[in-house]
C-alpha cells in the first residue's frame, strides 16, 4: 500500500497556489494538507476565500479546508510545502519554514541565486536534487529535523534549457546562445495591468527582470555541484535574451540561436537526434508527472504552435521545431513550453516527486 506524503501549498489563493491545487488533486503521491495564504483570507473556507481563475472547476476536497495564516508551526506535519508565493514576501517566509524543518518547494524568485538552494528544471538538472537528498537524509539518520528549499526555474529559462541541456550532454559547451521569447499573459499572473486592453491588437516588448533571469539562470542549472555542496555555474556560455509578452493564453514560444564551443559543431540531423534520444531522469525513476518523451522535435515548418502542441504529456514535454543552419551561430530553432505547468507548478510537483522517488522523503 502506497503511503501518500502531507503536502501544503502557501500562496494558495493565487494563480501558482491554484494550479499547484488543481495538480494535486488527484495526485497518487501526496495529500493535500494545509492551505496558506495572507492574514486576510486566514480562518475562511478556501471556497469563500480564493477567486478561482481555472479552466477546471475547483477541486470538491479543497472546498471546504480552513486556510491558515503562512507561519511554519501551521505546517509542521507536512512532509512537503509548495510555495506560489509572491516574491514580495516569498524570501523571509520561505527561510523561516526551511528554519523550521520544512522542505520548501519555491515558484519565488528570492532563492534562486543563492549557490547552496538548487535551482532545478526536473527535465534537465535533477541530479542537483541530490544535495537535498544527502542534507535530509542526514538529518533523518541524526534524528534531527533538518529544513531544505528547492527553487523552479523562471518560466522562460525552463523551455530554454531543455534542448540546451539535451545538446550540452551530447556535444559540450554551448558558447553562445540567444532568445528571443513570446511569452503568454498567463505569466504574468491575475493583477490587473498590462493584461486586458493593453494586450489586445499589441505586443508588450518589455517583462521587467525577464531577461536577467534568463541570462543568469541557464548557467546555474547547466553548471555543476562543488564537494561543499555549492552550485557552480557552467562556464563559458553567453545567453542574450530578449522577452516579449504577447496574447496567448498559456505556452512560451522562443526563438532560439546557438554556438557551439567544439569545431566543426556537430551535423544537423545529429543535432536533431540528440534532442529526440533525450531522456530525463524522472522518466527513469519512474515519476507520476514524468513526459513520456522529453523533447518533441517536430517536422512540420510551421509548428510547434501554442494552442496546438503547448499540451504534450500533459505540459511536461518540451517541443522544439524548425531546426536549421544559421547564418552567423550555429544553428536556430523554435521551443515551445507550457509556462504555468513546466515552468511553474508542475516544475515543482515533479520536483517533488524526483525528491520521493530519490529517496528524501
Amino acid at each position: 500500500m502506497t503511503v501518500t506524503k502531507k503536502a501544503g501549498v502557501l500562496g494558495a489563493t493565487g494563480s501558482v497556489g491554484q494550479k499547484f491545487i488543481l495538480l494535486l488533486s488527484e495526485h497518487p503521491d501526496f495529500e493535500l494538507y494545509k492551505l496558506g495564504a495572507s492574514e486576510r483570507s486566514a480562518g475562511k473556507k478556501y471556497e469563500n476565500a480564493v477567486k478561482w481563475r481555472q479552466t477546471a472547476t475547483v477541486p470538491e476536497f479543497a472546498k471546504p479546508k480552513v486556510v491558515v495564516e503562512c507561519k511554519p508551526e501551521e505546517f509542521l506535519d507536512c512532509d512537503v510545502v509548495f510555495s506560489g508565493l509572491d516574491s514580495d514576501v516569498a524570501g523571509d517566509i520561505e527561510t523561516a519554514f526551511s528554519d523550521a524543518g520544512l522542505l520548501v518547494v519555491s515558484n519565488a524568485k528570492n532563492h534562486r541565486m543563492d549557490d547552496d538552494v538548487p535551482l532545478v528544471v526536473p527535465l534537465v538538472n535533477p541530479n542537483h536534487l541530490d544535495v537535498t537528498v544527502r542534507k535530509l537524509k542526514t538529518a533523518k539518520a541524526q534524528n534531527v529535523k533538518k529544513g531544505s528549499i528547492v527553487c523552479i526555474s523562471n518560466c522562460s529559462t525552463a523551455g530554454l534549457v531543455v534542448p540546451l541541456g539535451a545538446l550540452v550532454e551530447k556535444f559540450g559547451t554551448i558558447s553562445q546562445c540567444m532568445v528571443t521569447t513570446m511569452q503568454a499573459i498567463s505569466g504574468a499572473g491575475f493583477a490587473p495591468g498590462v493584461l486586458g486592453f493593453d494586450i489586445l491588437d499589441n505586443v508588450i516588448p518589455y517583462i521587467s527582470g525577464e531577461e536577467d533571469k534568463l541570462e543568469t539562470e541557464v548557467s546555474k542549472i547547466l553548471g555543476g555541484v562543488s564537494e561543499a555542496d555549492v552550485f557552480v555555474d557552467r562556464p563559458g556560455m553567453t545567453i542574450s535574451a530578449q522577452c516579449n509578452r504577447v496574447a496567448v493564453s498559456d505556452g512560451h514560444l522562443e526563438c532560439v540561436s546557438i554556438k557551439f564551443e567544439q569545431s566543426p559543431p556537430p551535423s544537423l540531423e545529429e543535432v536533431k537526434q540528440a534532442m529526440r534520444d533525450y531522456v530525463c531522469e524522472p522518466q527513469t525513476l519512474g515519476c507520476f508527472s514524468a513526459p513520456q518523451h522529453t523533447i518533441y522535435v517536430l517536422d512540420e515548418p510551421d509548428r510547434p504552435q501554442p494552442r496546438l502542441d503547448r499540451d504534450r504529456d500533459n505540459g511536461y514535454a518540451v517541443s522544439v521545431g524548425r531546426v536549421r543552419p544559421d547564418p552567423i551561430f550555429d544553428y536556430k530553432f523554435i521551443v515551445l513550453s507550457h509556462n504555468t505547468i513546466l515552468g511553474a507548478a508542475g516544475a515543482g510537483v515533479l520536483i517533488a516527486e524526483t525528491l520521493l522517488a530519490k529517496g528524501a522523503m
